[in-house]
């Protein structure tokens, strides 16, 4: 790790990046950083997957607690580096995180991570509900069109709305952005409706930062986020993300209908 010196970590940084990703991952990890004092703050870590279906960690950042501004930052500075056409972004429903994407690509839809609003949804389902109202919400995500997705949703709204009214009017309110995957190639729906491929090297840092504890200054921090993406880069080289092989000739399309 030490021969890992600051400027390499700069220039990774700044380097070039293609134009098109045809979909942007936006997720972090909160860990213990040493300045003057031990305070939990965000790693904020951002993946892309090209046009051929090829995954890429196009950038990291360290420090602060999440917020829209946070990231908007971040996608101005992929933006100055030449990101500038994008289908897809995939995140949670962190406040004006929405705003700040589109902001940038206007012409991109935006999906809500599907896996992170049910997960949010069960924790105030009381226990005994919990199992029920996860398969009745699995019948929603797995639908095999947009119709039958809502038609799933209308009967989770009679069967669960008496009961936990607040729940059932969140999903209702974000409906539109929990079901952008409908409009995408049915071969990488199941990739592209939840941050899940981002979370193995959300995992994989937060492992290696562990040994560490609270004793990372945010200098050791960044060379262990730095090497671990390097791990993964060369892991991911050869090998598409599932499904986007066969979707390639519609997101071409799908890009050229935004764009030329």
């Amino acid at each position: 790790m030490t021969d890992v010196v600051k400027e390499d970590i700069e220039k990774w940084h700044n380097r070039p990046l293609l134009k098109r990703y045809s979909v942007l991952y936006l997720d972090g990890l909160y860990v213990k950083l040493r300045r003057d004092t031990v305070e939990k703050e965000v790693i904020y870590v951002v993946l892309g997957v090209n046009e051929e279906g090829y995954r890429e960690i196009l950038d990291f950042f360290v420090g602060g607690q999440e917020s829209a501004y946070g990231w908007q930052e971040i996608l101005q500075h992929l933006y100055q580096r030449g990101v500038k056409e994008m289908l897809l972004g995939v995140f949670d429903g962190l406040p004006g995180l929405d705003e700040a994407f589109r902001a940038f690509y206007p012409k991109a839809d935006v999906q809500l991570c599907i896996v992170y609003k049910v997960r949010n949804t069960l924790h105030r389902v009381r226990k005994k509900d919990q199992f029920e109202a996860a398969e009745d919400l699995k019948l929603i995500y797995l639908a095999p069109n947009k119709e039958w997705a809502l038609q799933m949703f209308q009967q989770f709204q009679s069967k669960w709305s008496g009961k936990y009214p607040k729940e059932v009017q969140s999903w209702a309110n974000e409906l539109d952005v929990l079901l952008t995957f409908t409009k995408y190639p049915s071969s990488m729906r199941s990739v592209i409706y939840t941050t899940n491929a981002i979370e193995r090297t959300i995992k994989e840092i937060r492992k290696r930062l562990k040994p560490m504890n609270s004793l990372s200054s945010l200098e050791a921090a960044e060379k262990v986020v730095y090497l671990t993406i390097q791990d993964f880069i060369e892991k991911w080289a050869e090998r598409k993300l599932r499904g986007f092989t066969e979707a390639q000739k519609a997101l071409q399309r799908m890009f050229e209908e935004r764009y030329n």
